[in-house]
């Protein structure tokens, strides 16, 4: 059956802390080792006051620390945001912590507004423009170290991280199989190219000393539940969420409401609900129904899941459900 991971934001609820959003992580992830999930990622965004994980590598260290098995990682690091040295180096000492435990997810995107994203790199166009060159200097700077290397990572050098390539676009696509890496895709935000994204990759995927053949992950959101209308409730957070980020209002992880009606306009219902035309969301049949049809269209090697859920309580449920639909599906196989 195909692995499920799941990928955190380690979400600020309102009336909530950030120390708070931490502690929920790492429970989170060691609920999700005990259910058999494969990974637990983390993701860079900067400037959101509903997002605790913009420090990903130190959240990855706090995760890992109160795990035992699971893989831990980065669904992604925003690479032009960082030189490929620090996170050679960060990573290398995770790996040195951590063995065989950490993944390390590359996007190019900035993870946040402009105006952030120029006090993080200072030089935008340049950062952008440079992401391939990164993405390879990174995984030398990762792998072993040639006599006529002039710049050495320690920690880093050696330690031979597992990388993958993140997109919401054929970009990342057409990098992934030209380098023989693994690909995941933000189908949980991103629909538009996902099935055109994932043909690119498979077409133009040159095995490599990472890969042999092609690996593609995918993304969903999710909200599990005993019933499909209390799953359909728990999910308005995630819905209010988008609205406020549209329009331009984003804010700590709102509580669920009865009902969207009178919330958000019909345009941007159309909306929110394009982008998240993927989510999975029900009680038990039918997030089974709704995985397997997913996993279906698209021919996926693995399944992330992301599930913002309000109540950490649910959002523990929703953990445990997921797995069961994981089971049920394999024993249907």
């Amino acid at each position: 059956m195909v692995p499920f991971s799941i990928l955190d934001l380690s979400p600020v609820i309102e009336g909530g802390t950030v120390a708070q959003s931490l502690a929920s992580s790492r429970r989170l992830a060691q609920e999700a080792e005990a259910q058999g999930y494969k990974r637990f990622w983390l993701a860079e965004h900067h400037g959101m006051r509903g997002i605790a994980s913009a420090a990903t590598a130190l959240v990855i260290q706090h995760v890992a620390a109160g795990t035992r098995n699971i893989r831990v990682g980065s669904g992604g690091i925003m690479l032009p945001n960082h030189s490929p040295l620090v996170i050679a180096e960060q990573f290398g000492t995770l790996a040195a912590l951590f063995p065989d435990r950490i993944d390390l997810g590359l996007g190019r995107a900035p993870g946040t507004d402009m105006r952030t994203a120029q006090a993080l790199r200072r030089n935008l166009e340049t950062s952008s423009n440079n992401f391939p060159q990164d993405v390879v200097e990174l995984m030398q700077l990762m792998g072993p170290i040639s006599p006529e290397q002039k710049v050495i990572a320690i920690p880093g050098a050696g330690s031979n991280v597992p990388v993958w390539l993140l997109g919401s676009s054929h970009y990342s696509a057409h990098l992934a199989g030209m380098l023989g890496l693994p690909f995941a895709f933000a189908s949980h935000f991103a629909p538009d190219m996902l099935l055109s994204a994932l043909e690119i990759y498979r077409e133009r995927f040159e095995p490599s000393q990472y890969l042999d053949k092609p690996h593609a992950m995918v993304g969903v959101m999710g909200a599990a539940a005993d019933t499909d209308a209390e799953a359909d409730y728990l999910f308005t957070s995630m819905q209010q969420s988008f609205v406020r980020l549209r329009r331009g209002t984003p804010g700590a992880f709102p509580a669920p409401m009865d009902s969207m009606d009178g919330f958000w306009s019909e345009q941007e219902h159309i909306n929110v609900e394009h982008t998240l035309q993927y989510a999975v969301v029900g009680g038990p049949e039918k997030i089974r129904r709704r995985i397997a049809d997913f996993l279906d269209l698209t021919k996926a090697d693995e399944l992330i899941i992301s599930m913002p859920i309000y109540d950490m309580d649910a959002r523990l449920k929703s953990v445990r459900l997921f797995a069961q639909a994981q089971r049920e599906l394999a024993e249907a196989a």
